[in-house]
């Protein structure tokens, strides 16, 4: 499902707000997160953890490359867009996405990414319920 920019700017507004403030995480605001980069060097994907707890997990996603095309059969996964910009597949539909830009992924919707930015597109993935790695379901092309 893509949200139009203005919605999800609200959406991810609070969404942000509500990460930020919650105590375990309250060492990183905005500013912070947006200015983190991998400490060292990576093939196609770096994942940097952020916060975890049972109900939901927040990660700062480094993509050089490309994600392949997977669901979550039980996990909602919002996507904020910090730097970069990519071809999204997401439930039968490609998009272009770009800094600013937010998707919500409803749960088994198979999505993937391939970066079209000359650096690495940067995204925030906030997962609901606390995702344990064990939910990433793979799917191969026909």
């Amino acid at each position: 499902m893509y949200i139009s920019q203005f919605k999800m700017k609200i959406i991810s507004s609070v969404l942000l707000l509500l990460v930020v403030s919650y105590s375990s995480f309250a060492q990183f605001d905005a500013k912070t997160v947006g200015a983190l980069s991998p400490k060292e060097a990576y093939r196609n994907i770096k994942v940097i953890p952020l916060h975890s707890d049972t109900n939901s997990s927040v990660y700062l996603i480094f993509i050089k490359q490309a994600v392949k095309k997977h669901l979550h059969a039980y996990h909602t996964e919002v996507v904020t867009v910090l730097e970069g910009s990519a071809r999204m597949y997401l439930g039968g539909e490609t998009l272009k996405i770009a800094k600013g830009d937010h998707i919500i992924i409803p749960p088994n919707t198979a999505h993937a990414v391939i970066t079209t930015s000359k650096k690495p597109l940067k995204v925030l993935s906030v997962q609901s319920p606390q995702f344990l790695g064990k939910d990433r379901v793979f799917i191969e092309d026909k």
